[in-house]
């Protein structure tokens, strides 16, 4: 057996790409989280819910459990990244996870007076979003490396093709997690291990009303969660949506940055 440890055939990862036993979401108690846990939520899966607010943890363990799926919930703090490699590898020790949605997130935004992203803010941002998200990656991939197997979904955002004047921090975050993810699909494939990079545009979530600007084909959480699992289930190397939308960031991104700007201001995502 090498380090990587024993690869599973492409037919059973294929299968454990579409149907996955245990699924770990990170930020589950948010919009998009949520709505996953309980699109996964079936009799013979176990889920394990991440999510800092433990009332709604709670809520959203028994909505699951109700559906039939076994849920372990976890409650510790993504910022603080020894503690939280600790507790997911102990939890990829007792139940070996075939599918991590890396999905916890937080946003701010330039105020309406204009105020700075200061450090403080820019700290905390990146902590949730960078910082947490790697430290997920590194408490689950050792006993993925071991198996040969798994999948590991990076939740990025729209935001990662082009930085909006609205949104610099986050935009930074989620462009990292996008080559992130990105970089360690071409490196964990040739180990039986999918990653996948999700791109959601505006989803009606509590995250998405606190964002100043435009919002264009705003949709459902579930509908976003539809979209994510269908392209998991295919192993899309970026699940990016809604179509519209994804094309135009992406055009954004690969034409001049003067006309770019110019459009995302005209746009509505500029101050």
């Amino acid at each position: 057996m090498s380090d990587a440890g024993q690869r599973a055939s492409p037919q059973a990862s294929r299968r454990s790409w579409q149907q996955p036993s245990t699924i770990l979401i990170t930020g589950a108690t948010g919009g998009i989280g949520a709505a996953l846990a309980r699109s996964y939520a079936q009799p013979g899966r176990m889920l394990i819910l991440h999510g800092r607010d433990a009332a709604r943890l709670a809520s959203l363990t028994q909505e699951c459990e109700t559906r039939g799926a076994q849920v372990h919930g976890v409650t510790f703090d993504l910022r603080d990244a020894a503690t939280a490699i600790e507790a997911l590898r102990s939890v990829s020790g007792e139940y070996p996870i075939d599918l991590a949605i890396v999905n916890a997130g937080v946003s701010s935004a330039i105020g309406n007076g204009l105020e700075a992203e200061d450090w403080d803010t820019a700290r905390a941002v990146l902590a949730v979003n960078l910082d947490g998200a790697i430290a997920t990656v590194a408490g689950v991939l050792p006993d993925m490396r071991r198996r040969g197997a798994g999948q590991i979904a990076i939740v990025s955002s729209l935001a990662a093709y082009v930085g909006l004047p609205i949104t610099p921090i986050y935009c930074a975050s989620k462009a990292a997690m996008k080559s992130y993810g990105e970089a360690l699909r071409g490196w964990l494939a040739p180990q039986g291990i999918a990653v996948n990079v999700v791109m959601p545009g505006f989803v009606r979530t509590p995250m998405s009303e606190r964002f100043p600007g435009a919002k264009p084909f705003l949709m459902s959480p579930v509908r976003a969660a539809t979209l994510i699992r269908r392209g998991l289930e295919r192993n899309r190397a970026r699940i990016a949506f809604p179509r519209r939308l994804a094309w135009g960031m992406w055009c954004l991104s690969v034409l001049p940055a003067a006309l770019s700007q110019w459009m995302v201001r005209v746009a509505g995502f500029g101050r």
